[in-house]
């Protein structure tokens, strides 16, 4: 994989990888920047909730859940002092659907930490990620709160 970033001004750059796509990152005006693209310490956090995203949903797809509504957040604690380091994370999966399975779930969050999500497995290496879940009964339009837990990996 390859990445490129080109100055624009300012601290503006446009980046670009492997894929061809374009993404603008830039600073908070207070850093010397003007606030026209992401932070780049955001863009690890984005790629962590992405790769995670991808894996989890197409699991219960696989697992043929009827999922009407999926979204992964990622919030990151960081240090005070520069560099200002991830410390820890918390990636929560909110799955809405009719009766989605739990323990459906739980698998695809599993094989996401354990198996097939590289940013995960390389940023689980530095600081701890705890793994949160919420499952929802799409109720036409509302939704209700039916699970909700931690996923944790069992000791071996």
């Amino acid at each position: 994989m390859d990445a490129n970033v080109i100055w624009n001004d300012g601290l503006h750059f446009t980046a670009s990888a492997t894929s061809g796509f374009k993404v603008e990152l830039d600073a908070d005006p207070g850093s010397g920047g003007q606030d026209k693209g992401f932070r780049p310490l955001e863009m690890l956090a984005v790629g962590l909730a992405g790769c995670t995203a991808m894996d989890v949903l197409s699991i219960i797809r696989k697992k043929r859940q009827d999922v009407t509504g999926f979204d992964v957040s990622v919030h990151a604690a960081q240090r005070d002092q520069h560099p200002h380091v991830f410390t820890a994370a918390e990636i929560l999966y909110r799955i809405r659907g009719h009766a989605v399975d739990e323990a459906a779930v739980l698998r695809a969050i599993e094989l996401s930490a354990l198996t097939y999500c590289p940013a995960q497995a390389m940023l689980s290496g530095v600081f701890p990620i705890a793994l949160r879940y919420e499952i929802y009964e799409d109720l036409d339009g509302d939704e209700k709160l039916v699970r909700q837990g931690v996923w944790q990996p069992h000791a071996g």
